[in-house]
């Protein structure tokens, strides 16, 4: 979709289909046979309407080098980039297809900031920015990008290091703005799903060691946003949770589902999407 030819979706293509958040977990028991669960894990495929082949959410992750030793550095090992990939992508686009009247790419999409396609997405995820560095062609082109309409979600990094580390990069993007705690009564809390506090999300590795957070130094989630100049939020940055595990493991732990996937990681998953999408 070019977000930039036709940068506001309509409200009505993304409202909620009438029903609850009740998902299936397990994939290969519900919808299993005449799949390649290596390619998709498990998450079913479906066909892109012909009506909009072009004009469909994508969710697009972005691919980005980092600077934290032989872990991740400049595309050698797993870099941080591609944590929960693709498992949480797929997820979150196939409860995004079941759940709202979205036409949705059943594929996401991984692209850097300098790809000559980043304006033709309204909607890009980083995740674990907490040893994330840009290239100057990066901070003008994520700049360029946000000013135009764009939306940034950041979600999963933990601590006041890997905050500081986000802080210094985001600041070289906007230095003149400031990210912004975002109250509990702003619509993107309530837009689709009504949510009545700000979830953090451990990764399903602490939940099961009895962990709510994964940092001594990040007890309290921050949800924080970055407004252009007509109040229009550019960026909303999900610091000391993680969206992502809720994702991509909902099929792991029926407690973890029913803890954190069901109650809060799709539902203000969904509602950071249809913000995007509507404002």
């Amino acid at each position: 979709m070019n977000r930039f030819r036709n940068l506001k979706w309509p409200l009505v293509l993304v409202c909620l289909v009438v029903g609850s958040l009740v998902y299936a977990q397990d994939y290969q028991r519900r919808y299993g046979g005449g799949r390649s669960y290596d390619e998709r894990r498990g998450v079913p495929l479906w066909e892109k309407s012909k009506d909009f082949e072009d004009d469909v959410f994508t969710f697009v992750r972005i691919e980005y080098d980092s600077h934290n030793g032989g872990y991740g550095w400049r595309g050698r090992g797993r870099s941080k980039w591609s944590t929960d990939h693709p498992d949480a992508d797929l997820n979150l686009s196939f409860r995004l297809k079941q759940l709202t009247s979205l036409e949705v790419d059943p594929n996401g999409k991984i692209i850097r900031l300098t790809d000559e396609s980043l304006f033709d997405y309204p909607f890009i995820y980083i995740i674990e920015p907490g040893h994330l560095i840009f290239s100057e062609e990066e901070v003008l082109a994520l700049r360029k990008y946000l000013n135009k309409g764009g939306f940034l979600m950041v979600d999963d990094f933990w601590g006041e290091m890997e905050w500081q580390n986000f802080y210094r990069e985001i600041k070289r993007v906007f230095p003149d703005r400031e990210p912004e705690e975002v109250p509990l009564d702003h619509d993107i809390f309530h837009i689709v799903y009504d949510l009545d506090q700000k979830p953090q999300i451990p990764s399903i590795h602490h939940y099961m060691n009895g962990q709510r957070t994964e940092r001594l130094d990040a007890e309290f989630a921050h949800y924080r946003g970055i407004f252009d100049d007509d109040g229009r939020m550019m960026a909303f940055i999900c610091h000391n949770t993680d969206l992502g595990d809720g994702w991509e493991r909902e099929g792991v732990d029926q407690g973890y589902f029913e803890e954190y996937s069901e109650p809060f990681a799709y539902p203000l998953g969904i509602n950071i999407v249809t913000y995007a999408m509507t404002h």
